[in-house]
């Protein structure tokens, strides 16, 4: 009987104390040699010294489960336990931690003082890493997370204000093998609107600018699919920020390295290592301050360089002086403003509160010793609302130190005060030099005017004749009711086409940023003189576009036809094009999955109301990844439609003797023999869908060595049932793969051979809004392979080819 409950006396013994592993009592105190392990096994705390600095011995939490031994937190940094002394760590009858030497000192302590319910007060570690004191009610009277060392981990909650007594900077080590604070420090500072820095003592090493929406909520993204999303939110009258990350992410944590680096780091189960996926400074000039008053870094360069801010040139032989403005500013009106785009907004700035875009601007051009200013309204972000004040409104009234122009990321509009006197006697200074020239070569100018003049008086009458015709254009016995906007507000929204505005180029123009008279933003197309899109194709285009409304295609807000000038005003979208994110290796990590599927059922949609829902079949004949635009929430929207048909009536198909569009996302009948039909759409749905699922594009240099392009690759992966390593990279550890090999089958029998073989729009938004769908089986799809000479000729076009967004037109033989 005796040897019967004596083991299981030991068994609930030992149940009793694995329970209890995960905290510290009054009775149960932590000697070296012990450990805490948090609940589920993440998180540990105890004892431990560093490899090189054995004689000192500390009290810290590290990852559990990582076989890397990474601190988070450590209590005693600057007061370690020597080699002679041995430590414990205990809960006070008084509800406090503190850490003693053997000889009863203390090393290091919490200031609770709290005695009424400290018989049931214990110190708990819990899976997030936090270790905090519980009283028996269920209370936390303290936290470590509240005094962070030089690590930031998910779910952790920072203010971001000294004047809150919890606030703690993270401070880095001191060196790699010293954990004591460091010179380098991170935190905000404590004005109303907040900004995050990296110190190098007291100096400024690295500044965030001042948050706009952008800021706010940030998403960063790792290739294992990993989330970790950053909040800033305001409690009373305090602003914190927090980390959180998606269920199922890998271990991640944000560390204020020893260099003045913050790094942030994702665990890689696979190498048994950190990532690191994000740091910064990210490069030189990055720094705080870098470039010099009025000076910026320009970090839209292959190599990020400093620049001087327009009106301004250098003020020694580098940019350690900064800038000086060319010409003095004079209180006499003789001044302007220039909207300088993309721009992370400078330090040392005036907040005034309560203002509109129109009263902020006011506030500096009425002051004239306000050098610029900066607006946004967070009228969507109501954590952020104080006393109703939506608006962030910014002045400079001294130097600008510390801008720069990030190549992704969060910008904003900054608009700079420059003389107005200054483009005047650079226009002397030219007219001085070229004058004799001119009077030189009078005779042949006369003649050139002359023939210019015919050619002219031939011109303006086809824009006046194309003027008429869009005035009276109809479509469906309806106008196009949509307006002309006047080519100087173009000109001023645009600050004269500055190269600041614009957003890209392409085949036929430059697209530039512009902010009208109303303050509403817009993208303004800009065709070239001589660009193959003519008078038919910009008729077509805003006819055409005027007359779509879907909340998958780009809205078309107005046109500007001015002599040789002709001009489209789009609704203005944030996130540009899918081609910048999806190939470019800086910003592909924030097409997660889910993005990624729900851009390809956005185009899907909006091709669906193309070819069927629309009061007439529209063709767009140049679906491509330069060609999908995204919005704030990265929805997608089909743009660019030049080179679109429309059918009437019955009519189905049609033939060309002028194939236009780019290569690889031309179907085969329509490249070859001109022919072309709602399913030359479906067939470029089908290459832009497998370049959504791979990441690659459909000429990728690394698929040329054994395939001539992305489709045969994708092919060749299906053949030999292995489709999931055509999945690119950053996705395919947290996708659901059954909807990722879904849209490749999808794909594969968009881009089939023969036209009617491939399914319609409305059967491709089936199957893929239905996952129980049944799918045929494709058939083997026509590779395109240029002769050795066109294959040549043509890399060195897309060379030439800036972010390979040219539209290239194919003759018909």
């Amino acid at each position: 009987m005796d040897m019967i409950y004596v083991p299981a006396f030991i068994l609930l013994f030992l149940i009793c104390f694995c329970k209890s592993d995960d905290r510290l009592t009054p009775t149960k105190p932590l000697s070296p040699g012990d450990r805490l392990i948090s609940d589920g096994g993440i998180f540990a705390l105890g004892f431990f010294s560093l490899k090189n600095s054995s004689a000192n011995s500390y009290v810290g939490i590290w990852y559990n489960q990582i076989p890397e031994r990474t601190y988070v937190w450590v209590a005693n940094r600057d007061s370690p336990i020597t080699s002679s002394s041995s430590g414990k760590f205990v809960v006070t009858n008084n509800s406090d931690l503190v850490l003693l030497d053997s000889k009863g000192s203390t090393l290091w302590t919490t200031s609770n003082n709290i005695t009424s319910e400290a018989a049931g007060t214990a110190a708990i570690l819990l899976d997030t890493g936090n270790l905090v004191i519980r009283l028996s009610n269920g209370t936390d009277i303290w936290q470590s997370f509240h005094y962070p060392t030089d690590t930031l981990l998910p779910n952790m909650t920072t203010p971001l204000s000294s004047k809150n007594k919890l606030y703690r900077p993270f401070v880095a080590w001191r060196g790699p093998d010293d954990l004591s604070t460091g010179d380098y420090s991170s935190g905000s500072d404590s004005s109303l609107v907040p900004q995050v820095f990296i110190w190098n003592g007291t100096r400024p090493y690295w500044r965030r600018a001042a948050w706009t929406a952008a800021l706010v909520n940030n998403v960063y993204q790792r290739n294992t699919g990993a989330f970790m999303f950053e909040t800033i939110e305001r409690r009373g009258a305090e602003f914190y920020i927090t980390y959180t990350v998606s269920n199922g992410s890998p271990n991640m944590l944000a560390k204020l390295h020893y260099t003045g680096m913050v790094k942030v780091l994702t665990w890689n189960s696979k190498s048994s290592s950190w990532d690191v996926f994000m740091e910064y400074p990210s490069h030189g000039c990055d720094s705080y301050a870098s470039c010099g008053p009025f000076g910026y870094c320009d970090g839209t360069e292959a190599i990020p360089t400093c620049k001087c801010l327009d009106g301004f040139e250098s003020a020694g032989l580098n940019y350690s002086l900064g800038c000086q403005r060319k010409k003095e500013l004079k209180c006499d009106g003789t001044y302007s403003f220039i909207t300088l785009s993309g721009m992370k907004t400078p330090d040392k700035f005036l907040y005034i509160r309560n203002r509109s875009f129109d009263q902020c601007a006011e506030e500096c051009r009425s002051n004239c010793s306000c050098n610029a200013y900066a607006y946004a309204n967070l009228s969507s972000l109501g954590s952020l609302d104080t006393v109703g004040d939506s608006s962030r409104c910014l002045v400079w009234m001294g130097e600008l130190v510390d801008t720069g122009k990030p190549a992704s990321g969060a910008s904003e509009n900054l608009y700079l005060r420059i003389s107005s006197s200054s483009a005047n006697e650079k226009k002397i200074v030219i007219l001085k030099i070229v004058l004799p020239a001119v009077a030189c070569l009078l005779v042949l100018t006369c003649i050139y005017l002359g023939c210019k003049s015919r050619g002219k008086r031939r011109r303006k009458g086809q824009s006046t004749h194309m003027l008429k015709h869009l005035n009276a254009y109809k479509l469906g016995n309806e106008d196009t009711e949509l307006p002309s906007v006047g080519f100087d507000e173009i000109l001023t929204a645009t600050n004269n086409f500055s190269d600041y505005n614009m957003l890209g180029k392409g085949g036929f123009g430059k697209v530039y940023k512009g902010i009208l008279e109303d303050g509403m933003e817009v993208a303004v197309k800009r065709l070239s003189m001589g660009s193959g899109q003519g008078i038919e194709e910009f008729k077509n285009e805003v006819v055409l576009i005027a007359k779509l409304q879907h909340r998958n295609l780009a809205r078309l807000l107005g046109y500007c036809i001015h002599e040789d000038e002709k001009l489209l005003i789009y609704e203005y979208l944030p996130n540009r094009s899918l081609d910048a994110f999806l190939f470019d290796a800086t910003k592909n990590f924030m097409l997660d999955w889910l993005s990624r599927f729900m851009v390809i059922k956005g185009i899907a949609r909006g091709l669906l109301y193309l070819h069927q829902d629309s009061r007439l079949t529209v063709i767009h004949r140049d679906l491509k990844a330069s060609n999908i635009l995204l919005d704030a929430q990265m929805s997608p929207k089909i743009s660019d439609f030049g080179m679109a048909r429309i059918f009437g009536g019955n009519e189905q198909q049609a033939n060309t003797n002028r194939v236009v569009g780019t290569y690889g996302y031309m179907s085969p009948e329509y490249a070859m023999e001109g022919y072309f039909s709602v399913k030359s759409d479906t067939y470029s749905f089908g290459v832009l869908l497998l370049e959504i699922v791979s990441g690659l594009r459909i000429s990728s240099p690394h698929l040329t060595m054994d395939f001539p392009n992305l489709i045969a690759y994708a092919w060749s992966l299906w053949v030999d049932e292995n489709t999931r390593e055509l999945v690119d990279r950053l996705v395919v550890e947290s996708c659901p793969l059954d909807d990722v090999l879904r849209c490749v089958h999808i794909g594969l029998l968009c881009v089939q051979d023969h036209p009617n073989a491939r399914p319609p729009m409305s059967s491709i938004v089936f199957m893929l809004e239905n996952e129980t769908a049944l799918l045929p089986a494709p058939k083997k799809p026509t590779y395109f392979s240029l002769r050795n000479h066109e294959a040549e000729d043509w890399r060195k076009y897309m060379e030439r080819s800036e972010n390979n967004m040219s539209i290239t037109t194919l003759e018909g033989r």
